[in-house]
């Protein structure tokens, strides 16, 4: 890292370039949600109401009717934001360093793991497992380590 770069490891790790994790900021920043990440994979399933609510101060934003089944593991939260109408089965792990957005009307099959980075197009869908990459279109299938796209889906199919 250069002497002469006065950007704060944040700033450098939100950039893709090289930074210090330990970075005091930065360990702050990971251990809320850690704190928020926790909380939300405690709540019951009847309580969706409080699931929302740690969503909300967690991630940096969540559209409108969308869900998220525990356990959900990030590096920051704030980085991600997933559009309305998306779904996260059991076991996302979005790893936030760079930001990821997940567009509208999404599928992430249990134990999909999206890097940071990463933007998935609306109406896509991500297999099971999958390990996402790099940037996916809209309306697509994708599975696989890394995930491929395997299909396309024609807009307004069941």
């Amino acid at each position: 890292m250069s002497d002469f770069d006065d950007r704060s490891m944040r700033e450098r790790m939100l950039a893709g370039d090289l930074y210090i994790a330990g970075d005091p900021e930065l360990a702050e920043h990971n251990l809320r949600a850690m704190d928020l990440m926790d909380a939300y994979n405690a709540t019951s399933a009847r309580d969706p109401r409080e699931r929302r609510r740690l969503l909300t101060e967690l991630l940096g934003a969540i559209g409108e009717g969308t869900e998220i089944r525990p356990p959900l593991r990030v590096d920051y939260g704030s980085h991600l934001r997933i559009g309305a109408r998306s779904f996260a089965n059991f076991g996302l792990v979005a790893l936030d360093v760079t930001p990821i957005v997940i567009g509208d009307n999404v599928w992430l099959g249990s134990g999909a793991i999206v890097l940071g980075g990463v933007t998935i197009g609306e109406n896509t869908v991500v297999g099971a497992g999958a390990v996402v990459t790099r940037d996916l279109p809209a309306n697509v299938v994708a599975v696989g380590n890394p995930a491929r796209v395997i299909r396309t889906i024609e807009p307004g199919t069941p």
